[in-house]
């Protein structure tokens, strides 16, 4: 998550003396590459490996609204409370302890399926199948009827995506070269934007057109057809594993036994994360752990918001769920390109700022009432901004991997991304309860404030040691 790029995605990645070290882009010395000029930096899109990103991408972003976003939506609608859902968003810290199981889906092969596609393809098309049977669960069951049943297939698909997440972010770094990820960053998040529009708007769309004249206000058959439909739609991923190449493969030292195999699959990939940052390590994994607090733990009250608000589905699809996203692809890009032409740090530095400070359009937002043109505005700048912010982060998460330890290392960062803020945002709903949405929009912006000073800290880091 390199037909035109290398044949061997490792040596491709790591023209340093030290193969094994994975530098971030601020510590290369400028005297070692030139910057690319814009023909070259927008030719990227165009090759394979990046194209491959956007179909990837989009399996990757179409189970996350299904049970976060678009299920607080249905379950709003059918009359659960507020804390009930702040609570159950905590069904997404399964992304956030990912890193547990991730040395498994690094280094475990699955029977037949690895021996037939690979390792990452294996575990791959193992998880989207998990998710498309869960999400056909979830969608035969009433949450008005039986709320539990509902809990235990959201925790299924969520479970099944972090470990897609974990393959596909492995299957993309070795993918391609360090300058390439960017590139790659922003198409992977372009289908991912896709997919949130389609599990967003699309689910709208459907359960709107499904609804029954006379029926009621909520209708647990026009939700079944919705989510039917999203199961379906897994089948793009999985063709697409099917269909491309398995990264190059790389040796794995032979375990003699359980131990020295626990050694080499959990413990080495965390100790040479250690090793090569050693007292800048905790001000990175801080810096990882907050630097999406406001979106996330401002998100879970988004469509709750929508909907006590009065907005309709149809308003809702059309500004938040398609509008909106465009606004993320157009931030997703423009954050790549800013990242190739000026660096992570600085970029990073921009999304944070930008994020904050977004979230206070939404305090402003909720004192308009019914107002779909305020909408409008502030969606646009949150999702520009978001997507600004998503695309150099990801990229710098991939600059702090080493290759052979990618699946691991990654789904430890991008675990911690989630960790804090998901714990925090369980009680989102409690706190709207007590105070408000315009005072709750108010100190998730201010949760921003940390983040600013880490990146500055993060950005005078020198270069990491080498073996």
């Amino acid at each position: 998550m390199s037909d035109t790029v290398s044949e061997n995605p490792q040596s491709a990645r790591h023209p340093s003396p030290h193969p094994a070290v994975a530098l971030a882009p601020e510590a290369v010395p400028e005297v070692a590459a030139a910057k690319p000029g814009w023909g070259e930096t927008l030719r990227v899109y165009l090759e394979a490996p990046t194209l491959r990103m956007l179909l990837l991408g989009f399996s990757a972003g179409l189970p996350l609204l299904l049970v976060f976003g678009t299920l607080s939506f249905w379950l709003r609608e059918a009359g659960i409370d507020r804390t009930t859902i702040g609570y159950l968003s905590w069904v997404g810290l399964a992304y956030g302890f990912k890193w547990v199981w991730a040395p498994l889906v690094d280094r475990l092969p699955i029977p037949v399926l690895t021996r037939l596609l690979g390792r990452r393809r294996s575990w791959l098309l193992l998880s989207q199948a998990v998710i498309m049977a869960a999400l056909v669960s979830m969608a035969l069951t009433d949450p008005r009827a039986a709320l539990l049943p509902v809990v235990w297939c959201a925790l299924a698909v969520a479970f099944a995506s972090a470990t897609q997440d974990i393959a596909l972010d492995a299957f993309r770094i070795e993918s391609a070269d360090t300058r390439r990820q960017a590139a790659l960053a922003a198409t992977y998040q372009t289908g991912y934007r896709i997919a949130m529009i389609w599990a967003g708007a699309g689910v709208l769309w459907i359960a709107a057109r499904a609804e029954v004249a006379g029926g009621g206000a909520y209708q647990h058959g026009a939700w079944q057809a919705a989510y039917l439909v999203m199961a379906a739609s897994m089948l793009l991923g999985m063709v697409t594993v099917l269909f491309s190449p398995e990264p190059a493969a790389r040796e794995m030292p032979a375990a003699r036994n359980a131990t020295e195999w626990l050694k080499s699959a959990l413990i080495a990939p965390f100790a040479d994360f250690l090793r090569r940052y050693g007292k800048h390590a905790l001000l990175i994994l801080a810096l990882i752990a907050v630097y999406r607090i406001s979106d996330v733990v401002m998100g879970i009250m988004a469509n709750p918001f929508y909907v006590d608000m009065g907005y309709t589905k149809d308003e809702v699809a059309s500004v938040t769920k398609v509008y909106g996203v465009l606004m993320t692809l157009v931030g997703a890009f423009a954050g790549g390109a800013l990242t190739m032409r000026f660096g992570v740090m600085k970029v990073l530095m921009l999304g944070a700022v930008l994020s904050a400070a977004s979230n206070l359009l939404f305090a402003w937002l909720g004192s308009r009432g019914h107002d779909v043109q305020a909408l409008v505005l502030v969606i646009s700048a949150d999702n520009l901004s978001s997507g600004i912010a998503s695309a150099a982060f990801i990229a710098y998460l991939s600059s702090l991997t080493n290759i052979n330890y990618s699946a691991t290392q990654y789904a430890l960062f991008s675990s911690m991304m989630l960790l804090l803020p998901k714990f925090l945002a369980g009680y989102s709903g409690s706190y709207v309860d007590s105070f408000g949405y315009s005072h709750f929009f108010t100190a998730t912006a201010l949760l921003g404030l940390p983040v600013l000073l880490l990146v500055w800290l993060a950005s005078r880091m020198k270069s990491p040691s080498g073996p």
